[in-house]
């Protein structure tokens, strides 16, 4: 077990991976920071739960990127909107027109859903794919073979081009 202090210094080694992780993410510098904060936290609070020897950096990614989708899921279902004018109005969804349909939480919802769907082993191989993970990382951190990466990338990018095409 690395004593806390050192443990704290290690993860903050990786402070700067975490925040262009969590701009592509977010988009938004200050949720960015949000985010990078909490994963901080969980980070110490579970150091417990960390074991020496493993991959600090990929287990630093899974808590953000688990932070991320449960924040965004907890966001999806409030339906409240917030106006980014000077004042900042709270303002609840009542109705919606037909322009602003496709990016209704229903659609948002059925997209998600669809993507979940795919098996976990090619999703979660892409979205490290897709969060900067170089393909041999991938197959360090998920302990498969270069080539079973390359597939399971190939194979998650497939499925959801199938599953999505209603949505072009």
């Amino acid at each position: 077990m690395i004593a806390t202090k050192s443990f704290g210094n290690e993860i903050q080694q990786h402070q700067s991976f975490l925040r262009s992780l969590a701009l592509k993410l977010t988009h938004h510098s200050e949720d960015a920071e949000d985010l990078i904060q909490e994963t901080f936290f969980k980070a110490l609070k579970n150091q417990s739960k960390f074991k020496e020897g493993t991959n600090l950096k990929g287990w630093l990614y899974t808590i953000l990127r688990n932070t991320f989708i449960n924040n965004y899921r907890k966001k999806r279902n409030q339906n409240t909107y917030t106006d980014d004018t000077e004042n900042q109005f709270i303002l609840s969804s009542i109705s919606s027109d037909q322009e602003t349909e496709a990016d209704s939480p229903l659609n948002l919802s059925t997209i998600l859903n669809n993507i979940e769907s795919i098996e976990k082993s090619y999703l979660e191989a892409f979205m490290m794919h897709f969060n900067g993970y170089k393909y041999d990382e991938i197959a360090n951190q998920m302990n498969i073979p270069l080539g079973t990466v390359k597939s399971r990338i190939f194979l998650a990018r497939k499925k959801m081009m199938e599953r999505l095409k209603d949505f072009n």
